[in-house]
């Protein structure tokens, strides 16, 4: 494969980035040939893409020929070896990497600081401001014709007749008739009337006043020029553009001024003359554009060092980094920066400058920037306006419109401001305002105040001064006036703001009334002692006031008994009240279901007997109590598990699922709880007790470290021995010593090898494992005891024997 094969795609890639043009003097194929003969001679991309700039090549071209190359490589990846097309695609990837890679680095202006940048240096560094001519505007009068403009010649009246013509290389065109005619160097307008005496010699009445015939010459396509830029520019170079184009769009092709570029002082030079001094910023700040030139063949664009550089930072509405021309001031570079901001203190600016050996400070006051010429380096700072007031007073409290008010002639006292506040409000206490006011050394006094004789003029009126606080308290902020709160069986027990004259009754009846269990022979009332005026100690911390209710209202006691503040009632909840508790029986009973608790004595024995009994099915021994946790039992467990945590870490505790459950179960035995209805197996019920009666399960389990674990047969008599052989015996690593049985019930017990008379059928005989173990399963068992049952424990005790 051709070395070219690689290199002209990603510099085709890289030439795609760069700005559009509006000429094209070479062919596709012209292009590719150049590209390829440059690789050849050793030029780099960069050097190639300037080149072909320079004559003309079109964004558009260069994506032409792109194609145009994928299609001569004639390369299908249907028709590649699995090699070749593993190197296609990593060409590929190689050629999107360095063409990203290879784009001309434009600064991005979101990561620098702004004051870092140069005002009016990114005009030409983006692509939504080209400066590309128009070419759908009307010729104009004095655009100079050259070799290359395309002329039509519109002939009309008595005779009709459209020359369109190409001025060669020499200047001319040639007229059937007439032979060549000379029209390089002359403008539209004098090409016009000189063509009408030429043509003259052969249309009749074209050049005489009594003529009844028109000539307009116009142009079609317009001739590409080629010009220079040198000087501070990104791309310093020759550059082919239309023959529209101007001064700014040259600079943009260029890719703009570089880091010591001015943009102050672009010189066009036409034929070693300078005709040309562009200043971008009259066009940036002003919309100037007659200094933006149309180019002709052969101008030179010169773009200079800067001479005067200066940032201006601060409180500017464009604080940024500005270039000035010699002998401008102080006052320029203000607008340039778009005039100060609403916190700026514009009566002067602070000038850094440089005298040659070292800095020095200048403080510029406003009626000299005009005056003050701003020098190379200069750093100029507007600072902020002081956080003060000159002419402000507040006045809070109770009035009706508190807030900030401004001394003046007429508002310079108490009395005065006052009523501009809209007066005080009912709850204004006005024996005694608190005027603080600022002393001349910042420290603060405070000035009392008798609103009241202000007011009613047996006081006199006190003068404001600036920054004056006037503060008038309500009555409500001098005294304690705090919530009563009412507990218990209220439909909403809360806190409620006090009012005077509130009484038992209303309170009650704010918090919606009485509960069904309400008790209305008990409510009580909590007052805090409060004797201010007490010397000695005493043990009471407290009165409590007893009363009966009927109907919301009180009929043991005080009637209409008044509260104060902080007081809090208790409404007792009757100890003749009882809710409905339900209990449920499942599994093999005549009638399953759900059932209401009569007493709270009633037993497992009372539950069956309200079921119809067991089934002939039923096995007894295998019956299971569920029971809902109350709080207490929860705590319980949270403590059980925390210290379960601690003792195994809670990783381990939290890989084997050990958590507090909402419910647990409990071991019973229903056989005996049966036959002996009030014993101690017959345990008493609690509201959301779930009992299940299985039926009959014949079989063992055999679980754990045995060879193959298995369920087989229960057989009265057989040992654990027996059933351990049913599994093919103790596994390698069997803990043989550690045998235990899980019953239905849910009780657990360990079991020696020749025990029989613990076998029951369903039950189930765990083998432990030695792999591994890090928690003794006799110690997780011992603290899951605590819960009162091990049913809760089951998922976690089957996971832990099988590792």
């Amino acid at each position: 494969m051709k070395k070219h094969s690689l290199v002209i795609p990603l510099f085709l890639c890289l030439f795609l980035a760069a700005p559009s043009v509006c000429a094209q003097t070479m062919s596709d194929q012209q292009v590719l040939e150049y590209v390829k003969q440059g690789m050849a001679e050793g030029k780099d991309q960069r050097q190639l893409a300037t080149e072909l700039a320079r004559r003309g090549v079109t964004r558009e071209q260069a994506e032409r020929v792109k194609k145009l190359y994928e299609q001569q490589q004639g390369v299908n990846a249907s028709q590649m070896s699995g090699t070749e097309l593993n190197e296609a695609r990593l060409r590929e990837a190689v050629k999107e990497d360095t063409s990203t890679a290879l784009e001309t680095p434009q600064p991005d202006a979101a990561e620098l600081a702004r004051e870092d940048q140069v005002f009016g240096r990114n005009i030409f560094n983006t692509r939504n401001l080209t400066f590309e001519p128009s070419v759908n505007l009307a010729t104009p009068p004095n655009y100079r014709l050259g070799p290359g403009d395309e002329v039509i010649i519109d002939i009309w009246g008595t005779s009709q007749n459209t020359i369109r013509q190409q001025i060669s290389p020499d200047g001319t065109i040639n007229i059937e008739k007439i032979g060549p005619v000379s029209l390089s160097g002359m403008t539209v307008s004098a090409a016009n009337d000189y063509l009408k005496k030429v043509l003259g010699k052969t249309y009749s009445g074209l050049d005489s006043a009594e003529g009844n015939l028109e000539i307009r010459l116009t142009l079609g396509n317009t001739r590409t020029i080629q010009i220079n830029v040198m000087g501070e520019v990104m791309q310093p170079g020759t550059y082919a553009l239309s023959s529209f184009s101007t001064v700014f769009h040259a600079l943009y092709r260029a890719g703009g001024v570089n880091e010591i570029g001015s943009l102050r002082s672009v010189q066009v030079v036409r034929s070693g003359q300078k005709i040309a001094d562009v200043d971008v910023y009259d066009f940036i700040m002003k919309g100037k554009i007659q200094d933006d030139i149309r180019l002709q063949e052969g101008d030179v664009i010169i773009v200079p060092a800067y001479e005067v550089m200066v940032r201006f930072s601060g409180n500017v509405k464009r604080p940024m980094r500005f270039e000035m021309k010699a002998k401008e001031s102080l006052a320029t570079l203000i607008q340039y920066a778009g005039g100060f901001d609403a916190e700026a203190y514009t009566k002067s600016l602070r000038v850094v400058r440089q005298n040659g050996e070292e800095y020095e400070i200048n403080t510029v006051r406003d009626k000299d920037f005009s005056a003050y010429q701003m020098r190379n380096g200069d750093v100029v700072t507007a600072e902020a306006i002081l956080n003060r007031f000159t002419n402000k007073l507040e006045i809070r409290g109770a009035v009706y419109r508190p807030g900030i008010y401004q001394l003046s002639g007429e508002l310079n006292t108490v009395r005065a401001l006052i009523t501009e506040a809209r007066g005080l409000t009912g709850d204004a206490f006005m024996k005694r305002a608190v005027l603080q006011r600022e002393r001349p050394d910042l420290t603060t006094e405070i000035v009392s105040v008798d609103v009241a004789g202000i007011l009613n003029g047996t006081s006199p009126d006190i003068p404001l001064q600036k920054n004056d606080i006037l503060n008038i308290p309500s009555i409500h902020d001098l005294e304690d006036r705090g919530d009563v709160m009412i507990y218990g069986e209220v439909a909403r027990p809360d806190s409620y703001s006090f009012s005077d004259n509130m009484t038992l009754e209303d309170l009650i009846i704010r918090a919606g009334g009485l509960r069904e269990a309400a008790s209305t022979v008990r409510v009580d009332v909590s007052r805090r002692i409060k004797d201010p005026r007490s010397t000695s100690y005493t043990d009471s911390i407290g009165q409590t006031f007893t009363f009966a209710l009927k109907d919301g209202f009180v009929i043991d006691g005080q009637q209409g008994f008044v509260l104060q503040p902080y007081d809090q009632v208790f409404v007792r909840r009757s100890p003749g009240y009882q809710a409905q508790q339900n209990v449920q029986v499942t599994g093999e009973v005549l009638f399953g279901g759900t059932y209401a608790m009569t007493s709270r004595e009633e037993r497992l024995s009372d539950l069956l007997h309200k079921a119809g009994g067991a089934t002939p099915r039923a096995y007894l021994r295998g019956a299971k109590l569920t029971r809902v946790a109350n709080e207490d039992e929860k705590k319980r467990m949270r403590d059980v598990l925390e210290i379960m945590n601690r003792q195994f870490g809670k990783a381990m505790m939290d890989s084997l699922g050990v958590r507090v459950e909402d419910t647990f179960s409990v071991g019973l035995d229903l056989e005996k709880a049966l036959a002996n209805p009030g014993g101690e197996y017959d345990l008493v019920l609690r509201e959301g007790d779930v009992i299940s009666v299985p039926k009959m399960n014949n079989t063992v389990k055999i679980d754990g470290a045995v060879m193959v674990p298995n369920t087989v047969a229960y057989l009265k008599g057989k040992n654990v021995s027996y059933y351990l052989d049913q599994a093919g015996g103790y596994a390698d690593n069997a803990k043989k010593s550690r045998k235990f049985i899980i019953y239905m019930n849910g009780q657990v017990t360990q079991v020696g090898s020749r025990d029989s008379d613990k076998i029951e059928p369903g039950c189930e005989i765990i083998v432990p494992s030695k792999k591994d173990r890090k928690v003794n399963v006799g110690e997780i068992l011992g603290y899951a005891s605590s819960f009162g049952s091990l049913a809760t424990m089951f998922a976690t005790i089957t996971n832990l024997i099988k590792k």
